[in-house]
């Protein structure tokens, strides 16, 4: 596999809350605020992109767990940041540690596992 990944490692995605990421659009009619599976999708986003570019060519990562406590509401059309930090690295299993924050403090924190997988063998089990 060869990577070069450590613990510390870190990646932050900025980005402005689309009417396409608002819990109406998750069926939460008239509720136009970011909705949690699109908070948590920038998270194992950012995530994924704090790795990418420390892993051999053929080998991605794949999300596998989530633990997030979605904190406060952010309007869509607000400006909002994520952070995803390396904080451990057991064989192919990676743990990191995210937050997301808008303009008036943290809404979202928790913890994503992903793993390590080559992308050609991955897709032949399927």
């Amino acid at each position: 596999m060869g990577n070069k990944l450590r613990e510390g490692i870190s990646a932050i995605i900025e980005k402005v809350v689309s009417e396409n990421e608002a819990a109406s659009k998750y069926g939460a009619t008239g509720i136009e605020v970011y909705a949690t599976p699109a908070m948590i999708a920038l998270m194992e986003n950012t995530a994924k992109s704090a790795v990418d570019l420390h892993l051999s060519y053929g080998y991605t990562t794949v999300g596998t767990e989530v633990c997030i406590k979605h904190l406060k509401a952010t309007p869509v059309g607000s400006k909002v940041r994520c952070e995803a930090v390396v904080d451990n690295i057991d064989g192919k299993k990676i743990l990191f540690s995210v937050q997301v924050w808008d303009g008036k403090g943290l809404i979202g924190e928790g913890t994503h596992i992903r793993y390590i997988v080559n992308i050609e063998k991955f897709m032949s089990k399927l």
